[in-house]
């Protein structure tokens, strides 16, 4: 798949400058959080920035990637339980064994119970594993995101910082859904029919319609007015998925003028990482010097067990190679983008953001590592299960 290969972005190049970032952070912290009185760290910037990066990783989802849901069901079903727990529970052992302070402890549960990324897409795309697999359930582990990571967040970590279900739900709504829901609009507007074009539009104009009666004081007048707290998050959601309906159709048409447009979007993705990497390094630098070793090492054991467990779970629950080593990556690779993005709606990049900081770039370099490992021993035309796995 060409979009694919695209964002694997020639090789380390991506993981170079995450890598490039973290050195600069350390280096001049003082210059990557502040630029004069603005705050690089701001609440609004740092959610533009991820849903930038969201946006950009829906871009290569497909509507059509769903599909094949009935066929890889099972393995979809082993994906999903072994992503949301190995991972999480990986993650509250090394902070029992590492004895991190309360923050940074939350961090490396929050990355635990993230979803998938993108990256394991194209880690699977380049061992020539179950790609159709590992598409479904990247997509399957990102709709179940708004309601599994709370939960295990408050399971897991809720004695470390305060977490609020139906707030972090919120979050994740507004950073993860929304854009790649706009994502998969444009996606569906691309071979819409005539009806289906006019219902969007439709939707679109009542979009703009109450967005600008938002902005223009309505959701002053509703804060001042309304007093119960569920019903103004309900508003402020509805808002959020307004808005995607009118991303998609802006980007849906500018990609029309501009046929380039998609084949860019992975970079901007990538840009949006990598300034999250620079300034949550550059906030947590202190926390970094006494802890940085510590993270790493959690990073790798981390890693490792996604990979180890991911795979070898599979094979009990018998799953042929080519998709077990599909499900190792599903499970060894996290949203990065996703858990630095909470942290900073938390106020608490320099903390919480910190374990994925360190954890994103372990992850690409093991990933890009054991895909080659694969590529170069490949599984036999016997051993696979069906057509969908190759």
């Amino acid at each position: 798949m060409k979009r694919l290969s695209k964002i694997s972005l020639k090789g380390f190049r991506y993981t170079a400058w995450i890598i490039a970032a973290v050195v600069a952070g350390m280096l001049f912290p003082k210059a990557f959080t502040s630029w004069g009185s603005f705050d690089l760290r701001n609440k609004w910037l740092m959610l533009v920035i991820i849903q930038t990066v969201m946006f950009g990783m829906g871009i290569q989802m497909k509507l059509k990637d769903f599909s094949g849901l009935m066929q890889t069901g099972k393995g979809v079903a082993i994906g999903l339980f072994c992503h949301f727990s190995i991972m999480p529970l990986m993650g509250l052992l090394l902070t029992r064994l590492f004895h991190f302070e309360p923050e940074i402890a939350a961090g490396v549960i929050l990355i635990g119970s993230c979803s998938s990324g993108l990256a394991s897409n194209v880690m699977v795309y380049l061992a020539r594993a179950n790609l159709v697999l590992s598409v479904i359930v990247t997509a399957m582990a990102t709709m179940a995101a708004p309601f599994l990571t709370p939960l295990l967040m408050k399971l897991l970590a809720g004695e470390l910082i305060a977490i609020s279900i139906v707030g972090m739900m919120i979050e994740i709504i507004k950073i993860v859904i929304v854009p790649i829901g706009a994502a998969l609009l444009h996606d569906y507007l691309r071979t819409a029919n005539g009806k289906g074009k006019n219902i969007v539009y439709l939707l679109f104009a009542i979009a703009i319609a109450w967005l600008l009666f938002l902005a223009l004081g309505g959701w002053n007048y509703f804060v001042s007015t309304i007093h119960n707290k569920q019903i103004l998050q309900s508003i402020e959601i509805c808002g959020f998925l307004l808005a995607a309906v009118v991303g998609g159709v802006v980007y849906h048409e500018l990609s029309r003028t501009w046929s380039k447009l998609d084949s860019i979007m992975p970079y901007f993705s990538m840009f949006g990482i990598v300034y999250f990497t620079l300034v949550t390094t550059a906030a947590g630098r202190d926390n970094l010097m006494e802890v940085g070793l510590l993270l790493f090492i959690s990073s790798v054991i981390h890693n490792g067990a996604g990979y180890f467990f991911g795979y070898w779970l599979s094979r009990l629950f018998k799953l042929d190679k080519n998709s077990a080593r599909t499900i190792a990556f599903e499970v060894g690779l996290q949203n990065g983008g996703m858990a630095s993005g909470l942290a900073a709606s938390m106020g608490k990049l320099g903390t919480v953001g910190l374990p994925a900081a360190v954890f994103s770039p372990w992850m690409n370099i093991s990933g890009s590592i054991l895909a080659n490992y694969w590529k170069r021993r490949p599984v036999k035309e016997e051993e696979g299960s069906n057509k969908t796995d190759k």
